[in-house]
């Protein structure tokens, strides 16, 4: 029995000293999918920055002689309007037209439209689709100078300023057959211009 307990602990005392010795084990060395990573990264997440947002086109074209003819710089303007990043986007083409307070409200409100109509002739005759065209009524409602001199007479360089048509490009293709709920402003100028329309005299 001692000779048996004698031998286990010389067994012992070899197997620790043989542990001393061991070289101590290698650090596991890192590999590349142990690196940090995003929360955002995965499949079908893209980390490319988005396309900025095209704001839309607005300016004005001027009929400072009080007819619906479209002058040379109503033109060049309206050229460089079909050139632009905007309208080739596809969206809505939206024209207010406007008078100054010279005549009677009805005569405003034709004057008014006929300036849009001319307008959307242009662009209709350089491929525009009529589709794409909203044209909006106003008369003298909404002037950008004063119509009257503080004495009461004609301003009539103020005049000349109102007689306008004022143009947006909005951008964001339309949806054919109009495939989406229109907005609030979108309705209440639709539902002016239809309203606008049923009040109108027939025309000679």
């Amino acid at each position: 029995m001692k000779t048996l307990t004698k031998a286990l602990a010389i067994g012992l005392g070899v197997t620790s000293l043989a542990s001393c010795g061991r070289e101590p084990a290698p650090e596991p060395t890192p590999t590349p999918t142990d690196s940090p990573r995003s929360i955002f990264e995965g499949e079908g997440v893209t980390t490319e920055t988005p396309a900025p947002v095209l704001p839309p086109l607005e300016t004005t074209l001027g009929f400072p002689d009080g007819t619906s003819d479209l002058t040379e710089s109503a033109r060049a303007e309206l050229a460089t309007v079909l050139r632009s990043a905007q309208f080739a986007d596809g969206g809505r083409i939206i024209l207010r037209g406007h008078s100054d307070s010279a005549g009677s409200d009805t005569s405003n409100l034709e004057a008014s439209r006929e300036r849009a109509e001319a307008v959307r002739d242009f662009l209709v005759e350089n491929g525009v689709s009529p589709e794409r065209i909203e044209i909006i009524a106003f008369g003298e409602q909404n002037p950008v100078q004063p119509n009257a001199l503080p004495d009461g007479k004609p301003n009539e360089s103020g005049r000349a300023a109102n007689r306008r048509v004022d143009l947006v490009v909005q951008t964001g293709a339309i949806l054919q057959d109009d495939g989406r709920k229109p907005t609030l402003i979108e309705a209440i100028s639709e539902g002016q211009t239809e309203a606008d329309e049923e009040s109108e005299p027939a025309s000679e």
